[in-house]
């Protein structure tokens, strides 16, 4: 962890762009990240994770210094980092087409 992020979420790794909540943190709750505070926009649950510092579409997302995803969106320093803006590189992703599931 980073002498200056706030004792309530973890860096798990150097290489990480996101960190862990340790407990549930309520929206409008400032955080210290990087030396700098942020005001969480929404509940982050225990458990979640929230972005380090800004990422854009597209890039990869690590946590524990490796690859769990790819960003689908611009995600600001502090933003909840979950399924509404990561494609996950854990589970296959499906879609269906002329009525056929492929993976």
């Amino acid at each position: 962890m980073d002498i200056t992020d706030d004792p309530r979420l973890l860096l798990l790794s150097p290489q990480d762009n996101v960190l862990v909540a340790r407990e549930a943190i309520a929206r409008g709750t400032a955080v210290m990240m990087g030396g700098s505070a942020v005001t969480l926009a929404i509940d982050v649950p225990r458990g979640h994770k929230v972005a380090r510092a800004p990422i854009a579409p597209g890039d990869c997302i690590l946590k524990y210094g490796a690859p769990i995803g790819i960003a689908t969106q611009a995600i600001a320093k502090g933003e909840h980092t979950h399924v509404h803006n990561i494609r996950s590189n854990y589970t296959p992703t499906y879609f269906i087409e002329h009525g056929e599931t492929t993976p």
